[in-house]
């Protein structure tokens, strides 16, 4: 393979391991009252790529992780503000408590998104915190990488 067509081949996988980052930000801002919307967007777009390069299908992983923390974190608290708004619980300490966790933990994981977004589009590898190490045990590089 030649130097000019080994790079195309790096920018394209850049460019999809990219997307799998901005794919949960577009899902967040078109269903953002609901939770699940994120994480199927990000699955969608993990399933299209599964079987692709090593990089793109570990920052598709990657993603798809922290996606399903995120539903299952949002997820409480909108069943939690429903059963609320029905009347079957009432507003205390500890829902005002979760809800501003739920608030914040999303707006990190907006900025830190971004971010992945745009380094792994620089061909930057981006392992977060906790899910790197998950996604590590997931994920092995194999003969089509």
């Amino acid at each position: 393979m030649n130097v000019i067509a080994k790079r195309i081949e790096v920018e394209a996988q850049a460019e999809k391991a990219s997307n799998s980052y901005l794919m949960s930000i577009v899902a967040i801002i078109v269903g953002l009252p609901l939770p699940i919307v994120n994480l199927l967007a990000t699955f969608i777009f993990f399933m299209a790529n599964r079987k692709g390069a090593y990089y793109v299908r570990w920052h598709c992983t990657q993603a798809l992780l922290s996606q399903f923390v995120l539903f299952m974190i949002n997820s409480f608290g909108f069943w939690w503000t429903v059963n609320i708004i029905l009347g079957h619980k009432e507003v205390d300490n500890t829902y005002i408590a979760y809800l501003f966790t739920v608030i914040l933990v999303n707006i990190i994981e907006f900025i830190v998104t971004i971010y992945a977004a745009i380094e792994t589009r620089k061909g930057r590898h981006i392992r977060w915190w906790f899910y790197g190490g998950l996604t590590d045990a997931l994920v092995k590089p194999s003969d089509r990488s």
